[in-house]
Protein backbone atom coordinates (compact mmCIF):
# COMPACT_ATOMS: atom_id res chain seq x y z
CA UNK A 1 0.00 0.00 0.00
CA UNK A 2 0.89 3.60 -0.74
CA UNK A 3 0.32 7.03 0.62
CA UNK A 4 -1.43 7.84 -2.93
CA UNK A 5 -3.91 4.66 -2.45
CA UNK A 6 -4.70 5.13 1.46
CA UNK A 7 -5.78 8.69 -0.21
CA UNK A 8 -8.09 7.84 -2.83
CA UNK A 9 -9.31 5.21 -0.94
CA UNK A 10 -10.23 7.57 2.09
CA UNK A 11 -11.22 10.28 -0.16
CA UNK A 12 -13.55 8.19 -2.23
CA UNK A 13 -15.45 6.54 1.30
CA UNK A 14 -15.76 10.37 2.12
CA UNK A 15 -17.78 10.81 -1.18
CA UNK A 16 -19.44 7.39 -0.61
CA UNK A 17 -19.19 6.28 -4.58
CA UNK A 18 -18.33 2.93 -5.62
CA UNK A 19 -15.16 2.11 -7.47
CA UNK A 20 -17.48 1.61 -10.39
CA UNK A 21 -19.15 4.97 -10.52
CA UNK A 22 -15.79 6.85 -9.63
CA UNK A 23 -13.86 4.66 -12.19
CA UNK A 24 -16.74 6.20 -14.58
CA UNK A 25 -16.04 9.41 -13.61
CA UNK A 26 -11.92 9.33 -14.12
CA UNK A 27 -12.63 7.59 -17.73
CA UNK A 28 -11.12 4.27 -16.93
CA UNK A 29 -12.19 0.49 -16.03
CA UNK A 30 -12.63 -0.12 -12.75
CA UNK A 31 -10.73 -3.15 -13.00
CA UNK A 32 -7.76 -0.42 -13.90
CA UNK A 33 -9.10 1.64 -9.98
CA UNK A 34 -8.99 -1.29 -7.99
CA UNK A 35 -5.11 -1.74 -9.09
CA UNK A 36 -4.48 2.02 -8.04
CA UNK A 37 -6.40 1.80 -4.42
CA UNK A 38 -4.81 -1.31 -3.59
CA UNK A 39 -1.45 0.13 -4.54
CA UNK A 40 -0.71 -2.72 -7.18
CA UNK A 41 -0.16 -0.23 -10.16
CA UNK A 42 0.53 3.72 -10.15
CA UNK A 43 -1.23 6.39 -11.59
CA UNK A 44 -0.18 8.04 -14.58
CA UNK A 45 0.14 11.90 -14.96
CA UNK A 46 -2.88 12.45 -16.55
CA UNK A 47 -5.05 10.11 -14.31
CA UNK A 48 -3.46 11.53 -11.21
CA UNK A 49 -4.72 15.49 -12.90
CA UNK A 50 -8.46 13.94 -13.44
CA UNK A 51 -8.18 12.71 -9.82
CA UNK A 52 -7.18 15.75 -8.30
CA UNK A 53 -9.71 17.75 -10.17
CA UNK A 54 -12.12 15.25 -9.26
CA UNK A 55 -11.53 15.94 -5.47
CA UNK A 56 -10.53 19.69 -5.86
CA UNK A 57 -7.15 19.25 -4.28
CA UNK A 58 -3.69 19.09 -5.49
CA UNK A 59 -1.58 16.34 -6.92
CA UNK A 60 1.42 17.03 -4.24
CA UNK A 61 -1.31 16.70 -1.44
CA UNK A 62 -2.37 13.41 -2.48
CA UNK A 63 1.22 11.81 -3.22
CA UNK A 64 2.71 13.57 -0.15
CA UNK A 65 0.19 14.06 2.92
CA UNK A 66 -1.96 11.73 4.74
CA UNK A 67 -5.58 13.68 4.00
CA UNK A 68 -6.94 11.90 6.62
CA UNK A 69 -5.24 14.44 8.85
CA UNK A 70 -5.81 17.55 6.96
CA UNK A 71 -9.56 19.51 6.49
CA UNK A 72 -9.58 19.50 2.78
CA UNK A 73 -13.28 20.70 2.81
CA UNK A 74 -12.03 23.65 4.48
CA UNK A 75 -8.79 24.55 1.54
CA UNK A 76 -9.01 27.30 -0.50
CA UNK A 77 -10.10 26.69 -3.81
CA UNK A 78 -7.11 27.65 -5.83
CA UNK A 79 -6.63 27.88 -9.60
CA UNK A 80 -4.90 24.67 -10.49
CA UNK A 81 -6.06 22.84 -7.04
CA UNK A 82 -3.05 24.86 -5.45
CA UNK A 83 -2.01 23.97 -1.61
CA UNK A 84 -3.02 26.41 1.20
CA UNK A 85 -3.69 25.40 4.19
CA UNK A 86 -6.90 26.28 5.79
CA UNK A 87 -8.17 29.81 7.25
CA UNK A 88 -7.94 28.91 10.53
CA UNK A 89 -8.82 31.24 13.95
CA UNK A 90 -8.44 31.44 17.42
CA UNK A 91 -11.06 30.71 20.24
CA UNK A 92 -12.02 34.46 20.36
CA UNK A 93 -12.69 33.85 16.21
CA UNK A 94 -9.72 36.16 15.23
CA UNK A 95 -7.64 34.90 11.85
CA UNK A 96 -4.40 33.11 13.20
CA UNK A 97 -1.38 34.41 11.35
CA UNK A 98 1.42 31.91 10.58
CA UNK A 99 4.44 33.72 11.25
CA UNK A 100 8.13 33.00 8.98
CA UNK A 101 10.91 33.39 11.14
CA UNK A 102 13.98 34.44 9.59
CA UNK A 103 15.71 30.99 9.93
CA UNK A 104 12.74 29.82 8.28
CA UNK A 105 12.64 32.02 5.17
CA UNK A 106 15.28 30.35 2.87
CA UNK A 107 12.97 27.34 3.76
CA UNK A 108 9.86 28.67 3.01
CA UNK A 109 10.41 28.38 -1.05
CA UNK A 110 10.51 24.79 -1.10
CA UNK A 111 7.91 24.09 2.10
CA UNK A 112 5.07 26.89 1.47
CA UNK A 113 3.22 24.35 -0.09
CA UNK A 114 4.04 21.26 2.53
CA UNK A 115 1.28 21.41 5.05
CA UNK A 116 3.60 19.97 8.23
CA UNK A 117 6.04 22.30 7.03
CA UNK A 118 3.52 25.29 7.65
CA UNK A 119 1.73 23.74 10.27
CA UNK A 120 4.77 24.22 12.65
CA UNK A 121 5.14 27.86 12.04
CA UNK A 122 4.33 30.10 15.12
CA UNK A 123 1.18 31.69 15.19
CA UNK A 124 -0.66 34.69 16.03
CA UNK A 125 -3.76 36.95 16.28
CA UNK A 126 -4.50 40.93 15.36
CA UNK A 127 -8.06 41.46 16.00
CA UNK A 128 -8.43 44.26 13.46
CA UNK A 129 -7.81 42.14 10.32
CA UNK A 130 -10.39 41.75 7.78
CA UNK A 131 -11.28 38.23 6.40
CA UNK A 132 -8.81 36.40 4.86
CA UNK A 133 -5.94 34.16 4.97
CA UNK A 134 -2.62 35.99 6.31
CA UNK A 135 1.06 34.99 6.96
CA UNK A 136 3.90 37.39 8.30
CA UNK A 137 7.18 37.31 6.65
CA UNK A 138 9.99 38.37 8.01
CA UNK A 139 12.51 41.73 6.24
CA UNK A 140 15.80 41.92 5.23
CA UNK A 141 17.75 44.84 3.62
CA UNK A 142 16.99 48.37 3.92
CA UNK A 143 15.38 48.55 0.34
CA UNK A 144 12.32 49.15 1.79
CA UNK A 145 12.14 51.83 4.56
CA UNK A 146 10.73 52.51 6.81
CA UNK A 147 11.27 48.69 7.17
CA UNK A 148 14.43 47.05 8.89
CA UNK A 149 16.19 44.30 9.36
CA UNK A 150 13.81 42.42 12.17
CA UNK A 151 10.44 43.79 10.75
CA UNK A 152 7.69 41.46 9.85
CA UNK A 153 5.42 42.22 7.02
CA UNK A 154 1.75 40.83 7.76
CA UNK A 155 0.63 39.84 4.37
CA UNK A 156 -2.76 38.92 3.17
CA UNK A 157 -3.39 36.41 0.25
CA UNK A 158 -4.16 37.17 -3.18
CA UNK A 159 -5.69 34.49 -5.12
CA UNK A 160 -5.53 36.44 -8.48
CA UNK A 161 -3.07 38.48 -10.41
CA UNK A 162 -6.08 40.91 -11.60
CA UNK A 163 -6.99 41.61 -7.98
CA UNK A 164 -3.24 43.33 -7.78
CA UNK A 165 -3.22 47.14 -7.86
CA UNK A 166 -0.47 48.96 -9.09
CA UNK A 167 1.59 51.02 -6.67
CA UNK A 168 0.50 49.09 -4.01
CA UNK A 169 3.15 46.78 -1.71
CA UNK A 170 2.96 43.29 -1.79
CA UNK A 171 4.93 40.00 -0.60
CA UNK A 172 5.98 37.77 -3.63
CA UNK A 173 7.68 34.28 -3.40
CA UNK A 174 9.20 33.81 -6.14
CA UNK A 175 11.19 30.89 -8.21
CA UNK A 176 14.65 32.67 -8.11
CA UNK A 177 15.16 35.27 -5.56
CA UNK A 178 12.36 33.33 -2.83
CA UNK A 179 11.07 36.13 -0.57
CA UNK A 180 10.87 39.61 -1.37
CA UNK A 181 8.75 42.74 -0.68
CA UNK A 182 8.73 45.35 -3.10
CA UNK A 183 5.72 48.02 -4.97
CA UNK A 184 4.26 46.12 -7.86
CA UNK A 185 3.50 47.91 -11.26
CA UNK A 186 1.51 45.19 -14.03
CA UNK A 187 4.29 45.99 -16.58
CA UNK A 188 2.52 43.91 -19.56
CA UNK A 189 0.27 40.67 -19.53
CA UNK A 190 2.93 38.36 -18.13
CA UNK A 191 5.50 41.03 -16.58
CA UNK A 192 5.83 42.79 -13.30
CA UNK A 193 7.44 46.07 -12.30
CA UNK A 194 9.22 45.58 -9.03
CA UNK A 195 9.82 48.49 -7.49
CA UNK A 196 12.05 49.82 -3.46
CA UNK A 197 10.83 52.36 -1.32
CA UNK A 198 14.72 53.40 -1.51
CA UNK A 199 15.69 54.94 -4.65
CA UNK A 200 19.04 53.63 -4.74
CA UNK A 201 17.49 49.87 -5.96
CA UNK A 202 16.56 50.17 -9.08
CA UNK A 203 13.22 48.48 -10.24
CA UNK A 204 12.93 45.21 -11.92
CA UNK A 205 11.18 43.18 -14.17
CA UNK A 206 10.10 39.45 -13.80
CA UNK A 207 8.05 36.99 -15.53
CA UNK A 208 4.39 36.48 -13.76
CA UNK A 209 5.46 32.67 -14.38
CA UNK A 210 8.01 33.16 -12.06
CA UNK A 211 5.51 34.20 -8.94
CA UNK A 212 4.43 31.01 -6.93
CA UNK A 213 2.17 33.61 -4.15
CA UNK A 214 1.17 37.31 -3.66
CA UNK A 215 0.56 38.74 -0.42
CA UNK A 216 -0.97 41.92 -0.22
CA UNK A 217 0.48 44.32 2.80
CA UNK A 218 -2.00 44.21 5.56
CA UNK A 219 0.38 45.55 8.52
CA UNK A 220 3.58 45.33 9.92
CA UNK A 221 5.61 44.23 13.38
CA UNK A 222 8.48 46.25 14.00
CA UNK A 223 10.84 44.62 16.43
CA UNK A 224 12.81 47.38 17.07
CA UNK A 225 12.32 51.67 17.88
CA UNK A 226 12.56 54.02 15.33
CA UNK A 227 15.52 55.87 15.28
CA UNK A 228 16.06 58.58 12.83
CA UNK A 229 19.28 59.07 10.42
CA UNK A 230 21.96 60.94 12.09
CA UNK A 231 22.48 63.58 8.84
CA UNK A 232 24.70 66.32 11.29
CA UNK A 233 27.34 68.20 9.67
CA UNK A 234 29.83 65.97 11.29
CA UNK A 235 28.12 62.59 10.01
CA UNK A 236 27.93 63.48 6.50
CA UNK A 237 31.48 64.75 6.30
CA UNK A 238 32.36 61.46 7.55
CA UNK A 239 30.49 59.81 5.05
CA UNK A 240 32.19 61.62 2.12
CA UNK A 241 35.39 60.74 3.18
CA UNK A 242 35.03 57.61 3.80
CA UNK A 243 33.56 57.62 0.20
CA UNK A 244 36.45 59.29 -0.75
CA UNK A 245 38.89 56.89 0.89
CA UNK A 246 36.85 53.93 -1.09
CA UNK A 247 37.49 55.24 -4.31
CA UNK A 248 41.24 55.86 -3.82
CA UNK A 249 41.62 52.23 -3.31
CA UNK A 250 40.12 51.05 -6.39
CA UNK A 251 42.24 53.43 -8.29
CA UNK A 252 45.36 51.68 -6.46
Amino acid sequence: MSLFSDNIRYLRSQKNISQEKLADELLISRGAYVKYESGRSEAPYALLQRIAHYYHISIDLLLSVDVRKVPVEDLLQLAGNRILLPITVDKDGENIIEVIPHKAKAGYTSGYSDPEFIEKLQQISLPFLRAGKYRAFPVSGDSMPPHKDGSFIVGRYVEQLGDVMDGRTYVLLTKSEGIVYKRLNRNGNNRLMLQSNNSFYKPYEIRVSEVLEIWEYACSIETTEFEADDLSFDSIRGMFLELRNEIRKTKI
